[in-house]
């Protein structure tokens, strides 16, 4: 299903997909711990690579691929997820328990969403 409309809200974080006049809106961090590359999905079931610390992780290029998906390059170096039309209406009508799911997988293995990176400030 192709959306009507696709936004990029950097105020609030998000990609806005539309579809049917509804909006539906996925979170940087969620469309970067779901991305459907290699690098995350692994090879096969039961290979999947935990994702973590992507609590702030920022969106710099979506371009299309195509008239079947989106590339999307993150601010962690991560560019190699393409998001076709149907996967991305997949995250968007089931974002809700897939973020459930994600929040008790890093709980399970004592992870956290914040980032281990150091934050350094002028003085």
């Amino acid at each position: 299903m192709i959306p009507e409309a696709i936004k990029v809200r950097k105020s609030s974080r998000c990609v806005v997909l539309t579809y049917d006049a509804v909006e539906y809106e996925l979170s940087f961090e969620l469309l970067r711990v779901m991305s459907p590359s290699a690098e995350v999905r692994g090879h096969g079931a039961g290979n999947e690579v935990l994702q973590y610390g992507k609590r702030d992780v920022g969106l710099l290029n979506l371009e299309p691929v195509g008239n079947y998906a989106l590339k999307l390059t993150f601010d962690d170096g991560h560019d190699t997820g393409i998001y076709n039309w149907s996967y991305l209406h997949h995250l968007c009508l089931n974002q809700t328990t897939l973020w459930q799911e994600y929040l008790q997988r890093l709980e399970q293995s004592g992870k956290s969403r914040e980032s281990s990176a150091i934050a350094f400030k002028s003085l």
